[in-house]
Parts: structure tokens; sequence; C-alpha cells
């Protein structure tokens, strides 16, 4: 059976299987119109994809290494082989991203196979020191069996390969849970794994219901997600009780600190970027910019001029912003926003939906100023596109986090930060460690 986005399927490779739930449209964020249809999976199908993975994986896992290696390498390329214009226009038609960017992401997928390929040749194990003459002593690394992962719409199919590509090469079988928005580009990519063994990947269409099956389930042994803190508190939490390991990467809200001797210009480029890349869907956006008083002003005025040029559209056109994944989503946003300046904020550019975009899920990207850390828009992870910035918030003597964020929530994120222009050898250049920029 050929994928057809019309016709709601499930993926157990090399195969597209078709699904027996009831069909539920998948709407494009832009035009509103109809993109294709979905099901979750019933627990017949579960139970399918359960039982060839269990049985694919008992043969990957006595694979030696190079040979685990090679068959990684094959995927790796077929996907530099692979045309993914369909593929990255479901992605655009799903849930919003420009074009370029859906094509970038898929484009740089191919390397993530061939670096854990080679990792999984290497990193077996590990010799230990002895505790008595005479002894040898080691730690052999093991699969651990049908791994679970669970993906976030923003970069449904980087993130899932970086998971993915580990999991295989460690010797495990993977379960690949798509979230609902980007079903269809998920899909649409896995005819990447047919030169795999049969039963090895799947792919399982479904919400919550489908995470909370294969997480409970006796025949899956590890779970990768990414998505919400909320979210990922059930997950571990479901994980906990069953004492299977589980990686979480769930969201934030980063600050930027802007400096009295940062380049501004540098500055207000990077902050449209590091705001608004992808429309601000991103975990590692900087919401909160905390910017020195000496240079406050300029910095926002450049930070507005730049912002102000960001073309707003479909992703399918010439436009740098495209809509927000869903009304709900833009609700959020709204509601954010609209409680900040309720309270005294004050938007430099955007707080409205565009007057050009009435169709779909647009927003304008947004600059706020006079905001307190009380505000709910600097305490909640917005993850859209609208930014607080707040001056006489930090000095260059102060130290440690610019804001007090509640205890176990998504805010305690490493800052970014822009401080002296210095000459360099080479002239100057951004030197990135970690989240922060010197």
């Amino acid at each position: 059976m050929h994928f057809s986005p019309d016709r709601p399927t499930f993926f157990v490779n090399p195969d597209y299987l078709p699904m027996v739930g009831a069909s539920k449209p998948v709407i494009d964020p832009a035009t509103l119109e109809t993109v294709g249809a979905i099901a979750a999976a019933s627990d017949g199908e579960i139970d399918a994809v359960l039982t060839a993975a269990t049985k694919a994986q008992l043969a990957w896992k006595k694979l030696d290494a190079k040979s685990r290696a090679k068959h990684l390498h094959a995927v790796a390329n077929a996907i530099e082989a692979a045309n993914f214009t369909h593929c990255a226009e479901l992605m655009v038609r799903e849930m919003g991203k420009p074009y370029p960017e859906a094509i970038g992401e898929i484009a740089n997928c191919a390397p993530i196979f061939r670096y854990y390929a080679e990792m999984a040749r290497d990193d077996a194990g590990k010799v230990a020191g002895t505790t008595q003459a005479g002894s040898f002593q080691y730690a052999r690394y093991e699969p651990y069996g049908v791994s679970v992962h669970i993906m976030p719409y923003n970069f449904p199919i980087l993130l899932m390969c970086w998971t993915v590509a580990a999991s295989l090469a460690a010797g495990n079988a993977c379960i690949i849970k798509p979230a609902e928005v980007t079903t269809l580009s998920t899909l649409d990519y896995m005819t990447v794994f047919r030169s795999l063994p049969e039963g090895l990947v799947s792919c399982l269409p479904g919400g919550a219901a489908t995470a909370q099956a294969l997480i409970a389930s006796d025949r899956t042994h590890a779970v990768a997600f990414t998505g919400s803190v909320a979210a990922g508190k059930m997950v571990a939490v479901a994980c906990a009780e069953r004492m299977k390991p589980c990686v979480i990467e769930a969201g934030g809200s980063d600050p930027l600190i802007i400096s009295q001797h940062a380049p501004l210009d540098v500055a207000a480029a990077g902050s449209v970027t590091a705001a608004f890349h992808l429309t601000g869907q991103v975990c590692t956006s900087a919401e909160r910019f905390f910017v020195v008083d000496a240079v406050h002003d300029r910095f926002v005025e450049l930070f507005a001029e730049r912002t102000r040029a960001l073309r707003i559209g479909d992703g399918m056109d010439k436009t740098e912003i495209g809509p927000l994944v869903s009304e709900a989503a833009r609700a959020k946003v709204m509601r954010l926003v609209d409680d900040a300046i309720a309270n005294g904020a004050k938007a430099i550019t955007g707080g409205r939906i565009p007057p050009a975009h009435n169709t779909g899920w647009f927003y304008e990207p947004t600059i706020l100023t006079s905001v307190s850390p009380d505000m709910a828009i600097v305490r909640e992870e917005c993850f859209g596109r609208s930014q607080p910035s707040a001056g006489s918030r930090i000095s260059t003597r102060r130290s440690g986090s610019p804001t007090t964020a509640p205890s176990g929530s998504a805010l305690r994120s490493s800052p970014r930060i822009w401080p002296r222009r210095t000459t360099r050898p080479n002239g100057w250049r951004p030197a990135w460690s970690g989240s922060t920029i010197t």
C-alpha cells in the first residue's frame, strides 16, 4: 500500500497499513483547508506494532556493531538520495512553518544516522578498575529492547531522527508516536527506513491515549519524549511507576541579556532569530529580554525595526513568519499579550492579528516593554511570537538569574548574553558555548 495523505494509515517497516479508526481531518493553519486525514491507533493496531517490533529487535540486537552501522549508513544514503519536496510541503501545510525551514530540517538528518552509526561501533562498554589482584572487570552495554519515541510538532523529523538513530545504533527497535498535527509528514518520511529489517521501525498515529498505551505496555522498555512541560511530567511519572528509563526534553522560557557594551546591530539581528524563528514555537526561543538601561531604548528601536521587516504569510509563499500551529496556540499568545498590556506593558510592535491575514492562525510578531516579573507572560512559556523586554531590571553589577521563577517551572533556563565587543585575530565573531554568546 502506498502512502496517501487522504487515507489514515500507520507504518510497520516496510509497509503502510490502513487504519480502522474514525477519520479526523488535518487542517492547514494558514488557509484552514483540509490537508488530509489521520486516525488514532486501535488496540489491535498497537498490538500488531508491538508484536512486530519485539520480533525484529530479537534479531537486531544480535547483530554486531559494525553490521548495525552499515544499516544506519544505508538509511543515511536513502535520505541523501530521496526527494523530500512532498514531505516538506506536507509539513508546511500541517503546521505552518515556511517551506525553506521544512526542507532544511529534513536535509539535516542524514549526518545524524552516520554519527550514531560510528559512535555505536566504538562505545559498547568500558573496562573498570579492579577490586582485587588477578580480576578483570568490565561493563558491557546492552540494548533495552523496544523504545517509544513521542515526538513534537515543531521539528517533527529532525528531533525524531535524533532519538531514533541513537536507539537503533544501540540495538533497539523503535516505535514512533508522531505529534497529531505533523502525522502526515512523519508518515511520508518513513520510506527512508525500508532498508532496515522488517518491523524494526514503526510509526503509529494517535493522541495521548496511544502514547499512554505504549508507555504502559510490558513490551516497551524505554521512552524518548519531546514536548510540553505538563506532558513531560506525565510521561516521567508513568515511566517511573514502571521503572522504565526515559529521556525528557520539555519546554523553556529562555532569557536573553543585552549588556551595556553589546554590539547592538548584531544583538538586534540575532534577537530576531532567537525570538521569532518558527514563529517562536521552539523550546530554545528567547522569550524574555533583559536590557541594561544605557542601551535599552536603542536596542528596542533596532529590534523592532528588524521585526517589522519580517514577512507574514503562508509558509509556501516568500515569508519568514507563518501561522501558529493551531487556534489554541494563538489564543494562548493573545491571552498572555492582552494580560500584559492590561497590567501596564506596552506593545512596541505587533500585539494583534495582522489585518491582511484574517484567515488562519496568524499573529504579528510582538515586542512588549515595561513588563514586570509578576506578569504571566514572563512566568509562563509563551511558545509564540511575543517577546517581553525589561529595562531597568538588571545592571552590569548584578549576577544570577534576572527573574525568580516558580519552583519546578519551565523558566529556569540558561541565558543568552551579548556582552562587550572584543577584538580577535580574525575579527569579532560570536562564539557559542551552550546558550551563552561571548
